[in-house]
């Protein structure tokens, strides 16, 4: 599995959302591509003010914050 995070560099959320999603990478092995919104003006246009935006291909699974349940049962380990 790869999952994308959006981030920009100077985004303190999209730095906290790297580091919270660090452990669940190890546990689950997925692949994370984290792509700086502000090198691509189609992304930025996209995901604007929403970043961080964790996807997986067109699959939002959560934006802001991690959402730790959304993660789980989108990895399998719920539902």
């Amino acid at each position: 599995m790869r999952l994308t995070l959006y981030f920009r560099e100077y985004c303190s959320l999209c730095h906290q959302m790297l580091a919270e999603l660090q452990p669940w990478q190890q546990k689950h092995g997925f692949a994370l591509d984290v792509i700086d919104v502000d090198a691509d003006p189609v992304l930025e246009e996209r995901f604007n003010e929403l970043v961080p935006v964790l996807m997986d291909g067109e699959h939002e699974i959560c934006h802001y914050h991690l959402d730790t349940q959304r993660l789980a049962a989108h990895l399998g380990e719920i539902g």
